[in-house]
């Protein structure tokens, strides 16, 4: 994460799009935000019923700036978007969150403010913050941390990213390599792979031999590209489960996109 860009003298227009799950969940505090939106600048509303309607408001922005009303999915859809449509660096995104707590961690880490009201006022009075993104070999993007976790043991019959603390898992084996270096190979199975962004242009790489919490890990090894195989395996980003699949290369796009901060 860099520092924060030069402030502005003043709010651009908004495009101010509010997630239909949003509206259903809480449909008080996505008022509130919209109003204290429109007391700071002026604002264009959109309020898709659909993925294609919110993929083709956020195309259609113009030199409005987008702010989402929702949850991490939103922020996940948007930022994808750009990506895909090679326009993510010109974009200064800004998020009003809303919904559920666990639909919501991304946005925490990311720190944007918890409340709605605090929220819309870090987005007119706040400043784009670049940060840096994981891009994989399918054009996927992932925003905060990626955990590979290992499958529960064939006997169990709670799926996988269901179970509990008190569930046993068995190991997994992968082969990890970072900047083409061996982190860990196939005759070592593995317990878990996280991957994150870093703060200065790279990946951050920690493999989890044992099930643990507090068991010895990699350690962190840092690097601009991340390559994970070995039989098919599911891993989870930014709220999704995606997968299966048995290779998966990340690389890390440093400052790659611009989130309004406090």
């Amino acid at each position: 994460m860099s520092a924060r860009e030069p402030a502005t003298t003043t709010t651009p227009s908004l495009l101010v799009i509010v997630d239909p799950t949003a509206r259903r969940l809480d449909g008080e505090s996505v008022r509130i935000a919209k109003d204290v939106l429109s007391a700071g600048a002026p604002v264009k509303l959109c309020l898709p019923e659909s993925p294609r309607e919110y993929a083709r408001a956020l195309a259609r922005r113009g030199s409005r700036r987008p702010v989402l009303i929702g949850d991490d999915r939103s922020l996940v859809r948007a930022v994808t978007q750009l990506h895909q449509e090679r326009e993510l660096a010109e974009a200064d995104l800004a998020m009003v969150p809303v919904g559920s707590g666990g639909a919501l961690r991304l946005a925490r880490h990311l720190g944007v403010p918890a409340s709605a009201v605090t929220a819309a006022r870090a987005v007119l009075d706040g400043q784009p913050r670049r940060l840096d993104l994981l891009v994989d070999d399918s054009d996927g993007v992932v925003l905060g941390e990626l955990h590979v976790p290992a499958p529960p043991r064939p006997a169990g019959r709670v799926p996988w990213l269901r179970r509990s603390p008190a569930t046993r898992t068995g190991p997994i084996p992968l082969r990890v390599e970072a900047d083409g270096r061996l982190v860990a190979d196939l005759d070592h199975p593995v317990h878990s792979v996280t991957l994150a962004p870093g703060t200065d242009g790279s990946v951050r790489a920690e493999v989890r031999a044992t099930a643990t919490a507090d068991a010895p890990s990699s350690g962190g090894t840092y690097a601009g590209v991340v390559t994970v195989s070995g039989p098919d395996f599911h891993y989870k980003a930014d709220g999704r489960t995606l997968g299966p699949v048995r290779t998966r290369t990340w690389r890390v796009r440093g400052a790659a996109w611009s989130l309004v901060l406090p």
